[in-house]
């Protein structure tokens, strides 16, 4: 379990929390049970990993604060806008007997256990947190489901993974999916035998030398067109004629 320091904080202005920041500090609050709101503040250095990780709100912390040790659980983180650095944090009391409800992370194993996915499925994940009802004293840190087996078309659902004592899901009503190994998406088109494709190298070649031994069809109408045109230029050559002059009258 992480323990974290913590320190007490009196002045909640604005420019206080401020220039607790900028000295390397997140402002933050402790409440739950019954015990009054402790306003307290926290090392970045101390959390900055942790905040990071999916699990950071679903896990139980030891906090200590002026050498007192509670059992605590993040429940809220505020972030910079520019920077996405912490700015504040909410901390719950985690009270013995208690349930609480919780995000909790799903985890998948054993990948190449998978028949579906050895033969190029994909891993469709539907939920990648479930939210359940658990004891403060016994809340998981994640989710795990096995993969061993999982052929394309398989609904992985709640109900194949074993939850711990007093652990339920929020939703009963039904078996709700939390993946499905999906068939791929694309599939590749098989290769042409070597055969096939020199055939049809040879084919191309003979009709390249095909269409360039013909006449193309504008060609030989132009060439028609040359030779009607020289026809009706030439005229018929004119027959010459003697005319026989009548004999002279005496």
């Amino acid at each position: 379990m992480t323990n974290l320091k913590a320190l007490k904080r009196d002045n909640l202005s604005s420019g206080s929390n401020n220039k607790l920041r900028t000295e390397g500090f997140v402002p933050a609050i402790l409440y739950g049970g019954n015990t009054p709101n402790q306003n307290i503040s926290i090392n970045k250095k101390e959390i900055s990993n942790l905040v990071k990780s999916d699990t950071f709100l679903s896990k139980v912390l030891e906090l200590e604060i002026n050498g007192k040790k509670e059992k605590v659980i993040p429940r809220d983180v505020s972030f910079h806008v520019v920077t996405e650095e912490p700015i504040h944090i909410d901390f719950m009391r985690i009270l013995t007997g208690k349930k609480i409800i919780l995000e909790i992370p799903v985890k998948f194993i054993n990948h190449p256990d998978s028949p579906g996915l050895k033969r190029g499925g994909v891993l469709n994940i539907v939920r990648r947190k479930v939210e359940l009802k658990c004891p403060a004293e016994s809340i998981p840190n994640e989710i795990v489901f096995d993969l061993t087996g999982s052929d394309i078309g398989t609904s992985i659902k709640i109900s194949s993974v074993k939850l711990p004592d007093n652990v339920t899901p929020t939703i009963t009503d039904r078996d709700f999916v939390v993946a499905t190994v999906a068939a791929p998406t694309i599939i590749k088109e098989p290769e042409k035998p070597a055969e096939e494709v020199a055939t049809e190298g040879a084919d191309g070649e003979a009709n390249a030398e095909a269409t360039e031994a013909a006449p193309k069809d504008g060609e030989a109408a132009k060439k028609d067109e040359k030779t009607k045109d020289g026809a009706a230029d030439k005229k018929p050559e004119e027959k010459k004629t003697t005319e026989k002059k009548p004999p002279e009258k005496k």
